[in-house]
């Protein structure tokens, strides 16, 4: 299974279909950005734009409906901005009258080779404190935030975990964190009541995914271990076995654009992980595997091929 959020999941999901394993994807519910920002002020639902990238990338390669979820309005008053798949999943949660119940006849839809679940129902906001100590209040301000961040916490405070993502969790041979933004897509769900010590409780291989660039503000100028540093003072302590980190010296050079959400064209930052940034990881218990996992084309982003290679491998 995996857990997290935003475009780096679902890559992580073709991973693991391709090895064969029966497949969970565990998603964060605090966007509030975007598409899903404007459907849960407008209907009240829980944001369906995570859920919609993992429904996708369960589906059966080929699929023209996957294709048409993805879809994105580009004009149309109203429309513009919304993914039809966000749409549907809107429309399927008034029918049923369960956000769950959307995700599940959705994903009956797309033939879905696995199951996507909400880490909690409830109606949760992210808040954070930055490195100056300014707080930030929801999660597409925190994503763009100008100074590293250094803690968040949501509102209310240890919502109730939507019950079969215990289960899963438990019953779990391999869970896998991540990759994907570390405040805004990942610590999310850990802040869920039960999720992180249903972890840490787990036989499974407990596997994060650790970035291979920085988003400008949000990790700013963090490495590798404090990437592992922020998960394990967000309640993962003792909650991860291996940290995949990327190998630093294989990054392309050529311009690239920076992980942030305004356009700006600049150079990524690469997540370093130098022997000294490894040593710090093991030290606090968690076996780091190094690797070249950067898409040679795109050196803000996991290449899937690259990356599921590397996850096959610790999962053996």
């Amino acid at each position: 299974m995996a857990i997290g959020g935003g475009t780096g999941l679902p890559k992580v999901l073709g991973c693991l279909l391709e090895r064969g394993f029966a497949t969970t994807a565990v998603v964060t519910m605090a966007d509030d950005g975007g598409s899903s920002g404007t459907l849960r002020r407008e209907l009240g639902i829980l944001p369906p734009g995570d859920v919609r990238n993992c429904l996708v990338a369960l589906a059966e390669p080929g699929s023209e409906l996957a294709e048409l979820f993805q879809y994105r309005f580009t004009r149309g008053e109203g429309l513009a901005g919304h993914a039809l798949g966000n749409l549907v999943l809107a429309a399927l949660a008034d029918t049923t009258g369960s956000f769950a119940d959307a995700i599940a006849a959705a994903g009956r839809l797309l033939g879905a080779r696995g199951t996507v679940l909400p880490s909690t129902l409830a109606d949760v906001r992210l808040h954070g404190v930055d490195s100056d100590g300014t707080g930030l209040s929801g999660q597409a301000r925190i994503a763009v935030s100008e100074r590293p961040v250094a803690r968040v916490h949501i509102d209310p405070a240890g919502p109730e975990p939507y019950p079969p993502v215990l289960d899963a969790i438990r019953s779990a041979d391999a869970v896998v964190i991540g990759p994907g933004s570390l405040f805004t897509s990942i610590v999310p769900n850990f802040l869920v009541a039960g999720l992180a010590d249903a972890l840490k409780g787990s036989s499974a291989t407990r596997i994060y995914v650790c970035n291979v660039a920085n988003q400008r503000g949000e990790t700013s100028a963090m490495d590798a271990s404090d990437h592992v540093d922020a998960l394990l003072a967000h309640g993962l302590e003792g909650a991860i076995d291996i940290a995949i980190v990327h190998v630093t010296d294989s990054t392309p050079e050529r311009p690239g654009r920076c992980v942030r959400y305004d356009g700006h064209d600049t150079m990524p930052e690469p997540v370093v992980a130098d022997p000294d940034v490894v040593a710090r990881i093991e030290a606090r218990g968690v076996r780091v595997v190094t690797a070249d996992v950067v898409d040679p084309l795109d050196a803000r982003h996991h290449s899937g091929h690259k990356l599921c290679r590397v996850v096959g491998e610790v999962i053996g």
